[in-house]
Protein backbone atom coordinates (compact mmCIF):
# COMPACT_ATOMS: atom_id res chain seq x y z
CA UNK A 1 0.00 0.00 0.00
CA UNK A 2 1.28 3.36 -1.12
CA UNK A 3 -1.24 6.46 0.28
CA UNK A 4 -2.22 8.48 -2.65
CA UNK A 5 -1.26 11.86 -0.91
CA UNK A 6 2.46 10.50 -1.26
CA UNK A 7 2.83 9.53 -4.57
CA UNK A 8 6.55 10.24 -4.62
CA UNK A 9 6.86 6.96 -2.42
CA UNK A 10 5.17 4.42 -5.64
CA UNK A 11 8.76 3.73 -6.89
CA UNK A 12 10.08 2.83 -3.51
CA UNK A 13 7.25 0.41 -2.97
CA UNK A 14 8.31 -0.81 -6.57
CA UNK A 15 11.68 -1.32 -5.74
CA UNK A 16 10.28 -3.62 -2.63
CA UNK A 17 10.07 -6.16 -5.27
CA UNK A 18 6.71 -6.44 -4.23
CA UNK A 19 3.89 -8.28 -6.67
CA UNK A 20 1.89 -5.40 -6.90
CA UNK A 21 1.65 -1.95 -5.43
CA UNK A 22 -1.73 -0.85 -4.03
CA UNK A 23 -2.41 3.19 -4.08
CA UNK A 24 -4.69 3.94 -1.51
CA UNK A 25 -7.14 6.51 -2.10
CA UNK A 26 -9.97 5.40 1.28
CA UNK A 27 -8.60 5.06 4.51
CA UNK A 28 -4.74 6.48 4.02
CA UNK A 29 -6.35 9.79 2.73
CA UNK A 30 -8.11 12.28 4.86
CA UNK A 31 -11.75 13.47 3.55
CA UNK A 32 -10.09 16.93 2.63
CA UNK A 33 -6.69 15.94 1.31
CA UNK A 34 -8.89 13.35 -1.42
CA UNK A 35 -9.47 16.32 -4.10
CA UNK A 36 -5.42 16.91 -4.44
CA UNK A 37 -5.06 13.20 -4.12
CA UNK A 38 -6.81 12.63 -7.25
CA UNK A 39 -5.19 15.31 -9.02
CA UNK A 40 -1.75 13.92 -7.81
CA UNK A 41 -2.88 10.27 -9.06
CA UNK A 42 -3.88 11.54 -12.36
CA UNK A 43 -0.53 13.42 -12.69
CA UNK A 44 1.10 10.16 -11.78
CA UNK A 45 -0.62 8.08 -14.38
CA UNK A 46 0.06 10.40 -17.07
CA UNK A 47 3.57 10.82 -16.47
CA UNK A 48 6.69 9.22 -18.29
CA UNK A 49 7.25 7.78 -14.65
CA UNK A 50 4.32 5.83 -14.39
CA UNK A 51 4.24 2.05 -13.42
CA UNK A 52 0.68 0.07 -13.39
CA UNK A 53 -0.95 -0.14 -10.00
CA UNK A 54 -3.75 -1.02 -8.29
CA UNK A 55 -6.05 1.57 -7.00
CA UNK A 56 -8.05 1.23 -3.63
CA UNK A 57 -11.12 3.26 -4.11
CA UNK A 58 -13.74 4.11 -1.41
CA UNK A 59 -16.65 2.22 -0.68
CA UNK A 60 -19.80 1.86 -2.80
CA UNK A 61 -22.50 4.39 -2.44
CA UNK A 62 -20.55 7.30 -1.04
CA UNK A 63 -19.77 10.48 -2.63
CA UNK A 64 -16.27 9.88 -2.76
CA UNK A 65 -16.57 6.40 -4.51
CA UNK A 66 -18.36 8.32 -7.70
CA UNK A 67 -15.54 10.58 -7.87
CA UNK A 68 -13.11 7.47 -7.62
CA UNK A 69 -14.85 5.60 -10.43
CA UNK A 70 -14.85 8.59 -12.70
CA UNK A 71 -10.97 8.94 -12.12
CA UNK A 72 -10.77 5.51 -12.77
CA UNK A 73 -12.41 6.26 -16.03
CA UNK A 74 -9.63 9.06 -17.12
CA UNK A 75 -6.52 6.25 -16.13
CA UNK A 76 -7.06 3.30 -18.76
CA UNK A 77 -3.52 1.79 -17.83
CA UNK A 78 -4.83 0.95 -14.40
CA UNK A 79 -4.04 -2.67 -13.71
CA UNK A 80 -7.74 -2.85 -11.50
CA UNK A 81 -9.47 -1.95 -8.29
CA UNK A 82 -9.18 -2.74 -4.53
CA UNK A 83 -12.88 -2.38 -3.57
CA UNK A 84 -12.86 -1.10 0.13
CA UNK A 85 -15.27 -2.58 2.63
CA UNK A 86 -17.21 -4.56 -0.20
CA UNK A 87 -20.77 -5.41 1.15
CA UNK A 88 -23.13 -6.75 -1.36
CA UNK A 89 -23.17 -8.42 -4.77
CA UNK A 90 -24.49 -4.73 -6.15
CA UNK A 91 -21.38 -3.09 -4.67
CA UNK A 92 -19.22 -5.19 -7.15
CA UNK A 93 -21.43 -4.57 -10.28
CA UNK A 94 -21.05 -0.94 -9.49
CA UNK A 95 -17.56 -0.60 -9.96
CA UNK A 96 -16.59 -3.20 -12.73
CA UNK A 97 -19.86 -1.63 -14.96
CA UNK A 98 -17.55 2.14 -13.53
CA UNK A 99 -14.60 1.06 -14.47
CA UNK A 100 -14.16 -2.39 -16.59
CA UNK A 101 -11.50 -3.38 -14.62
CA UNK A 102 -10.62 -6.76 -12.27
CA UNK A 103 -11.85 -6.40 -8.95
CA UNK A 104 -10.24 -7.21 -5.28
CA UNK A 105 -12.59 -7.05 -3.02
CA UNK A 106 -11.97 -6.28 0.81
CA UNK A 107 -13.91 -7.58 3.19
CA UNK A 108 -14.41 -5.49 6.36
CA UNK A 109 -17.54 -6.09 7.90
CA UNK A 110 -20.01 -8.87 9.16
CA UNK A 111 -22.61 -7.72 6.22
CA UNK A 112 -19.85 -8.63 3.84
CA UNK A 113 -18.72 -11.40 5.28
CA UNK A 114 -21.97 -13.16 5.26
CA UNK A 115 -22.44 -12.19 1.45
CA UNK A 116 -19.12 -13.22 0.36
CA UNK A 117 -21.09 -16.25 -1.40
CA UNK A 118 -23.51 -13.66 -3.75
CA UNK A 119 -20.38 -11.44 -4.20
CA UNK A 120 -17.75 -14.41 -5.48
CA UNK A 121 -20.80 -14.71 -8.49
CA UNK A 122 -20.35 -11.24 -10.32
CA UNK A 123 -18.78 -10.57 -12.88
CA UNK A 124 -15.30 -8.84 -13.09
CA UNK A 125 -14.09 -9.73 -9.32
CA UNK A 126 -10.78 -11.69 -9.39
CA UNK A 127 -10.61 -12.34 -5.97
CA UNK A 128 -10.84 -11.34 -1.94
CA UNK A 129 -9.30 -10.09 1.21
CA UNK A 130 -10.01 -8.46 4.34
CA UNK A 131 -9.88 -6.00 6.32
CA UNK A 132 -9.44 -7.88 9.69
CA UNK A 133 -8.79 -5.00 12.16
CA UNK A 134 -12.18 -3.30 10.59
CA UNK A 135 -14.00 -6.80 11.25
CA UNK A 136 -12.71 -7.58 14.71
CA UNK A 137 -14.68 -3.89 15.47
CA UNK A 138 -17.46 -4.81 14.10
CA UNK A 139 -17.79 -7.74 15.40
CA UNK A 140 -16.76 -6.96 19.41
CA UNK A 141 -13.92 -9.21 19.09
CA UNK A 142 -10.90 -8.69 21.22
CA UNK A 143 -7.37 -7.65 18.89
CA UNK A 144 -4.09 -9.97 19.77
CA UNK A 145 -6.34 -12.42 21.87
CA UNK A 146 -6.59 -16.23 21.30
CA UNK A 147 -10.30 -15.84 20.61
CA UNK A 148 -9.37 -13.51 17.33
CA UNK A 149 -7.00 -15.79 16.16
CA UNK A 150 -9.78 -18.45 15.90
CA UNK A 151 -12.07 -15.60 14.34
CA UNK A 152 -9.50 -15.17 11.76
CA UNK A 153 -8.56 -18.38 10.56
CA UNK A 154 -12.30 -18.87 10.60
CA UNK A 155 -12.70 -16.12 7.90
CA UNK A 156 -9.54 -17.28 5.84
CA UNK A 157 -10.94 -20.80 5.92
CA UNK A 158 -14.68 -19.22 4.42
CA UNK A 159 -12.23 -16.68 2.10
CA UNK A 160 -10.73 -19.62 0.29
CA UNK A 161 -13.92 -22.32 0.34
CA UNK A 162 -15.78 -19.60 -1.36
CA UNK A 163 -12.94 -18.78 -3.54
CA UNK A 164 -12.41 -22.54 -4.73
CA UNK A 165 -16.07 -22.96 -5.08
CA UNK A 166 -16.22 -19.90 -8.17
CA UNK A 167 -13.23 -20.43 -9.40
CA UNK A 168 -11.34 -17.51 -8.07
CA UNK A 169 -7.90 -16.77 -7.52
CA UNK A 170 -6.83 -17.90 -3.67
CA UNK A 171 -7.67 -15.20 -1.24
CA UNK A 172 -4.86 -12.63 0.18
CA UNK A 173 -4.72 -12.38 3.29
CA UNK A 174 -4.73 -9.03 5.57
CA UNK A 175 -1.59 -6.66 6.30
CA UNK A 176 0.20 -7.78 9.93
CA UNK A 177 0.28 -4.42 11.82
CA UNK A 178 3.59 -3.91 13.78
CA UNK A 179 6.29 -3.58 10.72
CA UNK A 180 9.22 -4.08 12.74
CA UNK A 181 8.05 -7.70 13.84
CA UNK A 182 9.30 -9.55 11.85
CA UNK A 183 9.24 -13.53 13.80
CA UNK A 184 5.72 -12.74 14.04
CA UNK A 185 5.21 -11.69 10.21
CA UNK A 186 7.23 -14.81 9.38
CA UNK A 187 4.62 -17.27 11.21
CA UNK A 188 1.94 -14.96 9.59
CA UNK A 189 2.71 -16.20 6.04
CA UNK A 190 3.80 -19.64 7.29
CA UNK A 191 -0.05 -20.07 8.54
CA UNK A 192 -1.60 -18.31 5.44
CA UNK A 193 -0.23 -20.46 2.83
CA UNK A 194 -0.37 -23.32 4.57
CA UNK A 195 -4.32 -22.58 4.40
CA UNK A 196 -4.16 -22.28 0.76
CA UNK A 197 -4.08 -18.36 0.11
CA UNK A 198 -2.24 -16.78 -2.68
CA UNK A 199 -0.21 -13.92 -0.59
CA UNK A 200 -0.69 -11.02 2.03
CA UNK A 201 -1.09 -7.06 1.97
CA UNK A 202 2.00 -5.33 3.27
CA UNK A 203 2.30 -1.41 4.92
CA UNK A 204 5.82 -1.08 4.94
CA UNK A 205 8.32 -2.04 2.15
CA UNK A 206 10.88 -3.80 4.51
CA UNK A 207 7.85 -6.68 4.67
CA UNK A 208 7.82 -7.64 1.73
CA UNK A 209 11.64 -9.17 1.75
CA UNK A 210 10.25 -10.99 5.27
CA UNK A 211 7.32 -12.26 3.36
CA UNK A 212 9.12 -14.06 0.16
CA UNK A 213 11.85 -15.30 2.48
CA UNK A 214 9.19 -17.28 4.50
CA UNK A 215 7.23 -18.59 1.30
CA UNK A 216 10.83 -19.83 0.01
CA UNK A 217 10.33 -23.93 0.39
CA UNK A 218 12.93 -25.52 2.64
CA UNK A 219 15.20 -28.14 1.40
CA UNK A 220 13.16 -30.94 3.16
CA UNK A 221 10.40 -29.85 0.80
CA UNK A 222 12.15 -29.36 -2.27
CA UNK A 223 13.69 -32.47 -2.13
CA UNK A 224 10.24 -34.14 -1.95
CA UNK A 225 9.37 -32.65 -4.70
CA UNK A 226 11.78 -33.97 -6.64
CA UNK A 227 11.43 -37.28 -5.50
CA UNK A 228 7.91 -36.83 -6.24
CA UNK A 229 8.85 -35.99 -9.87
CA UNK A 230 11.21 -38.64 -10.39
CA UNK A 231 8.40 -41.08 -9.14
CA UNK A 232 6.07 -39.88 -11.50
CA UNK A 233 8.48 -39.87 -14.26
Amino acid sequence: FVPATRIDRVAKAFASGAGAVIVDLEDAVAPEDKADARKALQQYHDSVDYQPIWLRINRAGSDAFIKDIALCQQMPNLVGIVLAKAEQASDIQKAYLGTGLPIIALIESAVGLYHIDAMAKVSGLVGFSYGFLDLCNDLHVQVGTPAADIVANQIRYQLVLISKVHKLAAPIDTVYPDFNDEIGLSARVSLWSQMGMSGMLCIHPKQVAVVQRALKPTESELSFAQRVVEEYE
